[in-house]
């Protein structure tokens, strides 16, 4: 499975903080929570592992995703409000960021920091601590890890205005979450409002 091929999820940018933000999608015209239950959260980690965001071995066998939805309702929150002051280019210092956001990203790592193994080719993250806290801590290392790379600064929103999915824009010209989602959909759009201004009278 690819980024962004899962039915349920808009997993388009394979990285697990910014596809956790884009659990909360528009859809119809309203603001759609795609994180409610338990079992939604169980089923994102899943997809988040098929997409390559999440190594299913860095979750330890007592996760519980009753226990963790909570605190990840609240990382998806704070997130946002990172990526969306990213996403508009408003200036931001890196000092003020870390006041601001990364602080608490820092704080919910501690809570379950992390040890390595060797699994084939990559080092594989193995969060300890209480079960429940260790999907949100590889979530804020995920963030963590765009901010200290400057990727924090190449995140856009997608240029369809009815949608709030974010994504990385690394090319420097990518204007749509995907094209599969608003790209071909957009484009659509413009080709039958032209064709609807060129019909005669």
């Amino acid at each position: 499975m690819t980024v962004g091929d899962h039915s349920d999820f808009p997993l388009v940018t394979g990285r697990l903080s910014l596809d956790l933000v884009n659990t909360e999608v528009v859809r119809w015209g309203k603001r759609i929570d795609l994180l409610v239950t338990p079992d939604d959260l169980a089923r994102w980690a899943q997809a988040a592992e098929q997409a390559g965001g999440l190594n299913r071995e860095s979750l330890p066998r007592g996760f519980d995703s009753a226990a963790a939805l909570d605190s990840m309702r609240s990382l998806r929150a704070l997130l946002r409000e990172g990526f969306e002051t990213a996403a508009s280019g408003a200036s931001c210092s890196k000092t003020e960021l870390v006041q601001r956001w990364t602080a608490p990203l820092e704080a919910l790592i501690r809570k379950a920091p992390v040890a390595y193994k060797v699994a084939g080719n990559s080092l594989v993250p193995l969060p300890q601590g209480d079960p429940s806290d260790a999907l949100a801590s590889l979530t804020a290392i995920d963030a963590l890890r765009l901010v200290a790379t400057g990727e924090f600064n190449k995140v856009r929103r997608c240029a369809n205005p009815d949608c709030v999915l974010l994504f990385l824009d690394s090319s420097g010209r990518r204007k749509w979450c995907s094209m599969k989602l608003c790209g071909n959909r957009m484009k659509v759009a413009r080709h039958q409002h032209r064709k609807g201004r060129e019909r005669p009278e």
